[in-house]
């Protein structure tokens, strides 16, 4: 009997599922009845021409201008970039956005004001066209260039990639096109830029053809002194890193480091089963491969006196897996470059693939990548002193604890003279009391999130001035893709909250989701969709995120073997420098060691033969760009202790050395 309902069930279920299939396939036929050819999408279209029409609008444009404007709308594969001249400005500028039916493109140019809080759009009659998936990054003269990046046809069937150069000036706001000499890269998306000297670097990418897609891993340096590209040739048999895409590219003083990335990988597979006497037919899949090698590029300048044409001396060297990386192995894990570190965030895992489709899973874990070790710290937010301090006073506070008291019984017994009405009938005292607490909070700060946002892939990260700045981002539910419209600030050095610099609700997703509901809200979303053709204007409910348990933190690998197992750039580590204490800030922790790091500086010149004059003014400008390298290389394993003395209930650290010569000292050892 069990053998019969059981076999009865997988019948019932087939026939369900094929009733589902059939219902969509005549569902399909009736939308494409319905629009017609008027909305289909030319696949044919001539992506040249459209862009032609958009540079003739954009010449319209007669000098530039700067206006105040509302927070870019939602989209993705933008870039977001600190201004190198000026800490208190942010550039954002293209990208995409995908409503499940057509992709729109953008070359707006945005400024985020960060003391004012404020936007503004640049126009300009010389710009980029619209694109998503480019590249840029900033120089040592304080100037920020631009390559690459892609677009497509409104429903994605064809693609274009761009191969042009441009360079902003962030102080004019006003772009260049630059013409160079010689071959130059080729068009590509996906790649990204850094800067070492006078030079910029350029790896990796990928080109997409709608049939195929080819993933790239060709090295270009140039010269911003000779306005030229070089392309270096490595020995066939030098190791060098595999064709990727969306990885990790940030500067160091003695080349670039890449970390991570994505690409799709040609492989075979067995289809069907062996026929007598036959062999298994064979076809060819792109397999998805998340990067987790780390790659550093050594660049070697030209000897003192050398001739302008001799090239640099460039070569890779892979370094091993860094120490405690996340897991498991995530996609989209964007990074920004800060102090030494690569800063992390999100990323997605792809869990399984079935016939229904992939099962993803996202995440909303920050990192801090410490490039010289090699090694992955997790960054946790820690609750505001300022409240724990408001907290604790209250509590100890009888008064404060008394007003209180009274508070709360004062409104009981409102509540209880109009029966629980206070909350429904707009009386004049609650109605002053709530808009003067709505007037409060948009007056005083926006609000801090105790949790980090959203998980999602692909958002776009930057760092000014110690502050982490989090744009958009992707998430994904069964077919539906949604793009984060809101924008998050975190300070690095206190980790006290998630800043909230602007939010907007999602858009409705215009794309079937037939595939990945039940038969009654796929009946339900057909009727629908049928009535409007457009969809319709209502925001999108974003399904919640998981709750994550919190777990227990990787042991951290002792440091006598974190050299061996890290493949750190330096050999050996200077133990005799300060060291930061906990609670210390950075400019008390210069104010105490700032003797030691002058001492340390000249002594680097002596060592050297500097024949250089500095200033006692330029030693200690030095000497705080030490100590504050130094301070932000111990941050994580500070914060570490930091935590641990606040469940223990310390709040603050004093060296009793430092202060034995203030009166009445010597007895509180005791």
């Amino acid at each position: 009997m069990g053998k019969k309902d059981k076999k009865t069930k997988g019948v019932e279920k087939k026939a369900r599922a094929a009733a589902k299939q059939n219902k969509k396939a005549a569902q399909k036929e009736k939308k494409g009845k319905t629009k017609g050819s008027a909305d289909s999408d030319v696949e044919d279209v001539d992506l040249e021409t459209v862009l032609a029409d958009y540079e003739k609008q954009q010449a319209q444009f007669l000098k530039v201008t700067e206006s105040s404007c509302e927070p870019p709308s939602a989209r993705s594969s933008s870039t977001l970039i600190g201004s190198p001249v000026n800490g208190k400005e942010l550039f954002l500028f293209g990208g995409e956005h995908y409503n499940g039916a057509l992709a729109s493109f953008f070359n707006d140019l945005f400024v985020y004001l960060i003391e004012k809080d404020e936007w503004r759009r640049i126009t300009s009659p010389n710009s980029p066209l619209p694109r998503s998936g480019h590249a840029w990054c900033r120089s040592l003269a304080g100037e920020i260039y631009l390559f690459g990046g892609e677009f497509s046809s409104p429903k994605q069937g064809t693609f274009y990639h761009y191969n042009d150069f441009w360079r902003l000036d962030p102080s004019k706001r006003e772009w260049t096109r630059i013409e160079t000499k010689g071959k130059g890269p080729p068009a590509r998306s996906g790649h990204r830029m850094t800067y070492w000297r006078h030079y910029i670097l350029l790896f990796g990418g990928f080109q997409d053809t709608s049939q195929q897609t080819r993933y790239l891993q060709d090295l270009w340096i140039y010269d911003c002194h000779d306005y030229a590209w070089h392309n270096p040739a490595f020995p066939p048999a030098s190791q060098k890193p595999d064709a990727r895409s969306s990885f990790s590219f940030h500067p160091h003083e003695g080349g670039a480091v890449i970390c991570g990335g994505y690409s799709r990988v040609k492989v075979s597979v067995t289809t069907g089963r062996a026929a007598k006497g036959g062999a298994q037919s064979l076809r060819s899949i792109l397999k998805p491969v998340v990067h987790q090698n780390c790659w550093f590029l050594r660049i070697t300048p030209p000897a003192p006196g050398a001739t302008p044409q001799v090239p640099l001396a460039v070569r890779w060297e892979r370094r091993k897996k860094p120490v405690n990386s996340p897991s498991p192995p995530r996609a989209g894990a964007t990074q920004a470059y800060h102090k030494g570190r690569g800063i992390s965030f999100g990323g997605v895992y792809d869990v399984e693939e079935s016939e229904e489709g992939m099962d993803s899973e996202f995440f909303d874990q920050l990192f801090a990548w410490n490039i010289e070790r090699n090694r992955y710290f997790p960054l946790t937010l820690r609750r505001s002193k300022t409240v724990h301090q408001k907290q604790h006073e209250d509590r100890s506070s009888k008064k404060g604890k008394g007003q209180a008291d009274e508070e709360d019984l004062l409104r009981n017994l409102a509540a209880l003279e109009n029966k629980g009405m206070l909350e429904t009938r707009p009386d004049s005292q609650t109605y002053g009391a709530s808009k003067q607490s709505s007037n409060i909070s948009v007056t005083a700060s926006k609000s801090v999130l105790s949790t980090m946002p959203h998980p999602r892939f692909n958002a776009q990260l930057v760092v000014q001035e110690d502050v982490l700045y989090m744009f958009g981002g992707t998430f994904e539910n069964k077919d539906r893709e949604y793009t984060f419209d809101e924008m998050w600030a975190i300070d690095l050095g206190k980790m006290d909250g998630v800043k909230e610099i602007y939010r907007r609700e999602l858009e409705n997703w215009q794309g079937s989701d037939d595939e990945d509901i039940d038969s009654e809200t796929s009946e339900q979303e057909s009727s629908s969709s049928d009535d409007s053709d457009g969809g319709s204007d209502a925001t999108v409910a974003l399904p919640q995120a998981p709750v994550d348990t919190p777990q227990p933190e990787e042991p951290l690998v002792p440091l006598e073997l974190e050299e061996e197992e890290s493949g750190s750039l330096q050999l050996g580590s200077d133990d005799s420098r300060p060291y930061p204490r906990p609670f210390e800030s950075l400019r008390d922790f210069f104010t105490r060691s700032s003797v030691t790091w002058q001492e340390i500086v000249q002594d680097n010149f002596s060592r050297y033969e500097a024949a250089v004059d500095h200033s006692i003014k330029e030693l200690r400008k030095i000497a705080f760009d030490l100590a504050e390298t130094r301070w932000w290389d111990c941050r994580e394993e500070i914060t570490a202790l930091e935590i641990e003395q606040e469940q223990a209930g310390i709040g603050e650290v004093v060296n009793v050395a430092d202060r034995s010569s203030e009166p009445g000292l010597a007895g509180r050892r005791r």
